[in-house]
């Protein structure tokens, strides 16, 4: 979610703006200001029947909806229909009048709209798809019939290469596919989609709205291509075609390719400069399910989790699930904070972001001969000799604010900054405006010792906070401290552990539903490798005139395309399988050792990642193929968890969208009880116990096969299984089976106020496994000792 780091600092006072100027638009002395709701009605509501359109059509939707004479002016305007994804209509609406719907009979919920942020040459092989006996090579020579639908800011096509057919092209969509390309503004169907690309539409009703006036063309193109860049790299990062030589300036050079070669692409705009609303995305959702796409790439999310009931990407979502979609979107990128982790709906596959063993190291050299280890793409004239090194604390602004260094003092000198406020890249561009001619941007103790590699427009570098500290004692201490960067390209296999988990990536617990884990898996995020637009700079700044084919970015959006991918091929290996099924095979077969043989490190920490910060593990495709065992859940079993959460029958309607009263009367004991590929316990004290109901089904070669359970208790919990075998034949190829999860008693062993073990079945050939995670409340210990 590279673009995300950039903007979502802004979010919030964009949303402010977006709230005034559509006041400012709408109000009169007569009429209240309207904002733009989305009404989730039951389907045989009339105002189903209308379509988007001026004059006598919009004139119908106030009576429609249930509004009485004094409610009339201004009257309602009508921006979308949804019928697939979700039932209901995005409407123009004052508070008065949204109020007085919400009360009418067939109206299941009224939501204000809401806006959003977004959130390779060696992946491949870093997740050894390009083994013999990998997915790659199978499905890169393929004809797909599988659809990758990506959500994101549209895509730019003249990017020919990565948005080609593959090989001798792939023929026809496939039949099941009844979606197409959309022109508008630089944006020509017939020129730029082909057996490739074969979807393009953007939907902006909702962004319009917000603005509060028509889009600025100039600055954006009001069609389906990517003026940002982030929707092109997330689209070839998903099902890319192979492209040889790419990368960016002398950086990652080699063979980029996304992870589903083989797949069809079709685009959905519905991000902006400013962002992402839900009107918007719910509109795509439901365009894209109509359309047949396969499988739902999102790269888009809060800084927040909302109530299911009120989360326009998780009721899209589920809409989509129920289709057979599987549905992949990114964690977000708050982390390293607990709770920060967005759509976090069990039916949602969610992706954190981890390292590859790809680095592009720069080292800050001190003139006391210190060397300190950085990254960086900068990609111009290297400085060659060392240079006066100053603090930009002692500079006017320790953040390299622009405008803010005092020239006199900077230039012609190396600057240390810190992280932080402003983008990277900005703070490079704020010390080359006061003539500073290098900068070393420190970590905080906020981002630890992850480092990620900008394109920057000076000669620059990223270190962690510790040598950052160091740096700052030795400028503090030194009458005359220099320094110079040394640029040494791109350096694969020599990282010190991958993957580790980025710092940025967003975790766990859940915060709506505790006993469902989130993240559930994570995969590459940082410093990836991918197409870019044309019609931006690598560094998204104005001042920054370059334009390139490729570029490396960061964030959760970058590691959920990966994982989008893998869906795609997974669906393409077994498409009689559920998105549940897909989404437990990933899970169950994921890692937990880096490549040398510990535990996943969280970069926040420098300390072990656990499964609120990896979830299930990082992906292995491969073994994903072959997963032996799944867990296979469908949208009744959702139903029923969202019964288990307490939900009302108005709040369930939502989801289920025929109007009529779920039944909650034979819910699941706890929500926990959902037939997940994990385990999240929340026990009360250190005397409870919890027991949770699963269902596995044997899709592994052997149909009578035998598995056995293998419990790693967390510290604290007596963890048992019944029964401890599972004896399959072809009669039964789904069993039962129980997990109690007992407090010992002792909370002398127990570290925190989390612990985590895991449950493996085995057959002696597959796998399959389950993180278990325990929450103890901060009074447990204290009340039973």
């Amino acid at each position: 979610m590279a673009m995300a780091s950039r903007k979502q600092l802004l979010l919030p006072c964009l949303i402010l703006l977006f709230v005034a100027a559509a006041a400012v638009a709408e109000a009169s002395p007569r009429a209240q200001p309207q904002s733009t709701y989305i009404v989730h009605l039951a389907p045989d509501h009339p105002a189903l029947s209308l379509t988007p359109a001026r004059g006598g059509r919009n004139a119908l939707l106030g009576p429609l909806l249930g509004l009485p004479r004094r409610l009339s002016a201004p009257r309602p305007r009508l921006l979308y229909t949804y019928a697939r994804a979700a039932t209901g209509v995005a409407a123009r609406l004052t508070d008065a009048q949204a109020a007085h719907v919400a009360a009418q009979p067939g109206v299941l919920a009224v939501h204000r709209d809401q806006a959003r942020q977004l959130h390779t040459t060696h992946t491949p092989e870093f997740l050894h798809l390009n083994g013999a006996a990998g997915l790659l090579p199978a499905a890169s020579g393929a004809v797909s019939d599988v659809v990758v639908g990506v959500l994101d800011t549209g895509i730019y096509p003249l990017n020919r290469s990565s948005f080609k057919p593959v090989g001798d092209g792939l023929g026809p969509p496939p039949s099941s596919f009844s979606g197409g390309c959309v022109s508008a503004g630089k944006f020509n169907a017939s020129a730029f989609c082909n057996g490739k690309l074969i979807g393009a539409k953007f939907f902006y009703k909702g962004y319009e709205q917000a603005l509060g006036h028509p889009i600025d063309e100039t600055l954006e193109s009001k069609s389906p291509l990517d003026t940002e860049g982030h929707g092109t790299h997330t689209a070839s990062t998903a099902a890319g075609s192979p492209v040889d030589g790419a990368g960016f300036y002398d950086y990652a050079r080699g063979r980029a390719v996304g992870m589903a070669p083989g797949a069809r692409i079709a685009a959905y705009k519905i991000c902006w400069k400013a962002g992402c609303l839900d009107s918007d995305i719910l509109a795509a959702f439901d365009e894209a399910v109509g359309d047949g796409v396969n499988v739902i790439s999102l790269s888009v999310g809060s800084t927040y989790a909302a109530d299911f009931y009120e989360d326009s990407i998780a009721i899209g979502a589920f809409g989509a699930v129920k289709k057979g979609i599987v549905v992949s979107a990114s964690a977000g990128n708050s982390g390293p904070g607990e709770y920060t982790a967005s759509n976090i709906a069990p039916w949602i596959l969610t992706v954190g972001a981890s390292t590859v063993d790809r680095e592009f190291p720069a080292d800050a050299v001190l003139g006391d001969g210190s060397v300190y280890g950085g990254v960086s793409l900068y990609a111009g004239e290297p400085l060659n000799s060392t240079k006066p090194l100053v603090y930009a604390a002692d500079c006017g602004s320790r953040l390299c604010l622009i405008g803010k260094l005092d020239k006199d003092k900077v230039a012609g000198k190396i600057v240390l900054c810190e992280r932080g406020v402003n983008a990277r890249v900005e703070k490079g561009a704020a010390v080359g405006k006061a003539g500073g001619i290098g900068m070393i941007l420190a970590n905080t103790e906020e981002s630890g010792e992850e480092l990620i590699a900008d394109p920057h427009l000076i000669p620059s570098t990223m270190v962690g906070q510790k040598f950052g500290d160091k740096i700052r004692q030795y400028v503090k201490i030194d009458p005359s401290p220099t320094a110079t960067i040394v640029f040494h390209g791109t350096v694969i296999g020599k990282s010190p552990s991958a993957p580790r988990v980025a710092s940025f990536s967003s975790r766990g617990p859940n915060s709506r539903a505790a006993e469902i884990l989130k993240p559930d898996v994570t995969a590459p995020g940082v410093n990836i490798l991918a197409a870019w637009t044309g019609e931006a700079s690598p560094t998204d700044l104005d001042i920054d005139p370059r334009r390139v084919p490729f570029n490396i970015i960061s964030g959760t959006s970058m590691s959920c395309p990966h994982v989008s991918g893998l869906a795609a091929l997974l669906r393409q290996a077994h498409p009689e399988w559920s998105p549940a099924a897909v989404k437990s095979a990933l899970m169950t077969t994921a890692y937990n050792l880096d490549n040398s043989g510990e535990i996943i490190k969280d970069l926040a920490t420098g300390d072990q990642s656990t499964p609120f910060v990896r979830g299930a593990g990082h992906v292995d495709p491969n073994s994903a193929l072959d997963p032996g065992l799944v867990y296979d859940a469908d949208t009744s079993d959702y139903i029923g968890f969202l019964c288990a959460l307490g939900y009302t029958p108005s709040q369930i309607a939502v989801f289920t969208r025929d109007g009529s009263v779920a039944d909650c009367s034979e819910k699941p004991a706890r929500s926990g009880d959902l037939n997940y590929p994990a385990f999240a316990a929340v026990l009360s004290s250190y005397k409870d116990s919890v027991t949770y109901h699963r269902v596995v089904r044997n899709v592994g070669g052997d149909a009578g096969a035998v598995y056995e359970a293998k419990v790693e208790s967390p510290a604290g919990v007596d963890a048992t299984v019944t029964p401890a075998k599972l004896v399959f034949d072809e009669e039964h190829r789904s069993l039962a089976y129980e997990i109690t999860l007992a407090a010992s008693g002792n909370p002398v062993i127990v570290d925190g106020k989390y612990s985590f073990g895991s449950v493996t079945w085995s057959d002696g050939k597959h796998n399959v496994t389950s993180p278990i995670a325990v929450t103890w409340p901060e009074s447990a210990g204290a009340a039973s000792m």
